[in-house]
């Protein structure tokens, strides 16, 4: 599975750096390593969709961008993305959007512009901004950075000074329909400039409050500037688990863009990703004269 996941993300960075170029599944498939039938298997199962219908969500995401963000016309903005027509290109987007691409500017436009007037945008529904220094950060809804649909979700540092500073921005639900499963979670990640670190984590909480299963990605944290790859965290849920929390942690400055958290249940063939928190206590003391060398 692990092998999957990197071969998955290995096809979903050459996408990433491709999207204004042509783009064929055998191209995408061959990145893999893989036949094009069987390619597409693995990357269904994993992502949720087929990779030309990845493909061309991640292009409408990026065209839902360019008509909010730039003045270019609207063919301009369909050629710009490999899109044979204006006609297919408003097809295809109006289906996704529910709006023609000339209709979805200028209606996203005034409602953006509202927003901005009214600083709404700097609340984001469903979610809590916490962690050690919270006030020193801000995280809102992006409408220009986007991996699919109109907008994501952002976590910037604002006057944070150490790299010991953290936020997050996170979500805390029952427990009470997972019990007894083995729960995965994935999200799609963007970052600039973090020189500490920045996260995806999950955490599963028992009746008294103890955590029983974590995960905080901090044996692989994401540094620097990266484009939208894709995350995977998997704890069990056992029998006693009363709250499960997930988020996004930004660790000192930077800046972080989250995108379709997705939850499901997978079996016990999926390694999962825990943490072990416990603490093993030693039969007898050691090293008491400092003279052992760690090996």
């Amino acid at each position: 599975m692990q092998v999957h996941e990197t071969t998955i993300q290995r096809a979903i960075s050459f996408i990433e750096n491709n999207l204004h170029e042509p783009l064929t599944a055998e191209q995408v498939a061959s990145q893999a390593g893989f036949s094009k039938f069987h390619f597409h298997r693995l990357f269904q199962a994993s992502v949720g969709l087929s990779f030309t219908d990845y493909i061309r969500r991640r292009r409408l995401a990026g065209a839902s961008s360019a008509l909010l963000h730039t003045e270019l016309g609207i063919l301009d903005i369909a050629f710009m993305f490999h899109f044979e027509s204006q006609e297919a290109f408003t097809r295809a987007f109006k289906k996704h959007y529910s709006l023609p691409p000339g209709k979805y500017r200028s209606m996203m436009r005034a409602a953006l512009h509202q927003k901005e007037e009214k600083m709404e945008d700097k609340q984001v529904r469903g979610w809590i901004l916490s962690g050690s220094d919270p006030h020193n950060y801000e995280m809102g809804n992006d409408y220009k950075q986007v991996h699919q649909g109109k907008a994501s979700g952002y976590l910037m540092s604002k006057t944070v000074i150490g790299a010991d500073e953290f936020a997050t921005m996170m979500q805390q639900f029952k427990a009470a329909n997972y019990v007894g499963k083995r729960l995965q979670l994935t999200c799609f990640i963007k970052t600039e400039n973090v020189q500490s670190f920045a996260s995806m984590w999950m955490r599963v909480d028992n009746t008294s409050d103890d955590i029983v299963q974590f995960d905080n990605m901090s044996n692989r944290p994401i540094q620097g500037t990266t484009n939208w790859t894709r995350y995977r965290i998997v704890l069990d849920v056992p029998d006693n688990s009363a709250a499960i929390s997930f988020g996004v942690i930004l660790s000192g400055k930077g800046k972080v863009w989250a995108d379709g958290f997705r939850f499901e249940e997978v079996d016990e063939s999926v390694p999962t990703t825990n943490i072990d928190m416990t603490y093993h206590m030693r039969d007898e003391p050691v090293n008491l004269a400092f003279e052992e060398e760690l090996s």
